[in-house]
């Protein structure tokens, strides 16, 4: 296996799935890893649900910021997927990008006693991922999942698909087709 950093056109054909996707250059490592299989799931769950999505391949990015520079996109289309511990279940929250977790508001409207972000090793445990890497969709991992309504302020949505390097793109309404996340207005603007 030829494990190199290579560029490639603004378009490629993924022979794998007769699909054209966008991208600026492709990172290939020969590491195994849950997150390869991350990305095949969002991408077999998209084509058997018809959805069409653009993947692109990117520089690594850590945060939402650097995220939405590189896909040349508004930051708050960015789907930023946060697990918590509440009580004594993982649960993902899904949120625009340019807000934060309203931890308080999420205390009272669901009803949680307590409410903290999962450790860096939970999210391994729990995922095998690294956080900011986490694709929106609790249902990969056996999680609930809440997605704030103001997410769907944009038509489109993109988030990492389980790797620093690999973002996804797709209408918001097939997002909420396919995950059926529960609705709740778990965020707020950041100070």
């Amino acid at each position: 296996k030829n494990c190199s950093i290579f560029p490639v056109p603004i378009f490629f054909q993924n022979w794998h799935h007769n699909r054209r996707f966008r991208c600026t250059h492709v990172r290939r490592e020969c590491r195994p890893h849950m997150s390869s299989t991350v990305l095949s799931r969002i991408e077999q769950l998209l084509q058997a649900n018809q959805i069409p999505y653009d993947t692109m391949h990117h520089s690594p990015v850590k945060t939402s910021a650097e995220a939405a520079a590189v896909r040349g996109v508004p930051l708050a289309s960015g789907a930023k997927a946060l697990i918590c511990k509440c009580d004594q279940e993982m649960v993902m929250f899904v949120m625009p990008a340019n807000q934060r977790l309203a931890s308080k508001s999420i205390r009272r409207q669901a009803g949680y006693k307590k409410l903290r972000f999962a450790s860096k090793e939970e999210v391994w445990e729990l995922t095998g991922l690294e956080p900011g890497s986490i694709p929106p969709f609790g249902s990969l991992f056996n999680i609930k999942t809440f997605c704030d309504p103001e997410l769907g302020d944009n038509a489109k949505i993109n988030f990492n698909a389980g790797e620093h390097t690999v973002s996804i793109s797709l209408r918001y309404d097939d997002y909420i087709s396919i995950e059926s996340p529960q609705m709740l207005a778990c965020s707020e603007t950041t100070k």
